[in-house]
């Protein structure tokens, strides 16, 4: 373990022996960090908060602060990070709150870039990418491998799908489906067609993609159809497809509605 001297670390806090705590870092107690993990300069790690192997916590970034919320009366609630995430410069996460789980969970091999927010109770999959300024309010839920661009805002309870792609500087208030790219401001959102280059480099086969395809003209493209009669009729058409199923499971299962409006050709 390397510990610069200027490093203030509680006697609660409980850290592997190959951890390397940079100058003038905070560590409180209910800390428990593991193997491998680097902090850098002036970030501050709070508790209860739990952190995996393999991390890399950038400058002034705060990890496992008390949540944002007016309603949060100092409750034992908690934060928990898996293995080999890019947590960059001032970076904010939250812990949960006993509204609702608890817990703040971040899972394994994300990127959060500088000045990206993860407000209470979120939960964060595996090998997603939040870029720089992007901002998830409270409850949100990432799927794995999902895109968040630039000056994003997320609102709370929002779902955001498994591979979709959110262009820099929307307003997202409804779920955003898989395997989509959607870009736009909260009354003028838009969807783009399927991710294809995204898919491709995540090693994606043609036959997939074509299914995908199919299933996004029966979704979005066809506006003489009801979304649940657009669901039914992509469901029977394309029958052995694991990730039409999800998407058109994710619809099924919204509480927030899902965008859905197409891109204008004007």
């Amino acid at each position: 373990m390397h510990i610069h001297p200027t490093a203030i670390i509680d006697s609660g806090a409980e850290l592997d022996s190959s951890v390397n705590v940079s100058p003038y870092v905070i560590i409180e107690k209910g800390v428990s960090i593991g193997r491998d993990t680097i902090i850098k300069p002036h970030s501050v790690i709070t508790g209860p908060t739990t952190i995996g192997a393999g991390n890399v916590i950038g400058p002034f970034a705060t990890v496992g602060a008390p949540p944002q919320d007016l309603k949060y009366k100092g409750e034992d609630t908690e934060l928990v990070i898996g293995d080999n995430n890019q947590i960059r410069e001032y970076v904010s996460i939250h812990r949960g709150t006993v509204t609702d789980r608890g817990i703040t969970t971040i899972g394994s091999g994300n990127l959060l870039m500088g000045c990206a927010h993860i407000a209470h109770d979120c939960v964060i999959g595996d090998s997603a990418i939040l870029a720089n300024g992007a901002t998830l309010a409270g409850h949100v839920q990432v799927e794995d491998h999902a895109i968040i661009g630039g000056l994003v805002a997320i609102h709370q309870f929002t779902r955001i799908g498994t591979y979709s792609y959110i262009g820099g500087h929307s307003g997202i208030s409804k779920d955003v489906p898989p395997f989509i790219i959607v870009s736009g401001t909260r009354k003028h959102m838009r969807v783009s067609g399927i991710n294809k280059v995204g898919l491709r480099r995540r090693g994606f086969d043609k036959d997939t993609l074509k299914k995908l395809d199919q299933a996004y003209k029966i979704i979005f493209m066809s506006p003489e159809l009801l979304l649940q009669d657009a669901l039914e009729q992509a469901a029977a058409e394309i029958t052995d497809c694991e990730p039409v199923n999800h998407l058109i499971n994710f619809f099924r299962s919204s509480k927030q509605g899902v965008i859905r409006t197409l891109e204008s050709r004007d």
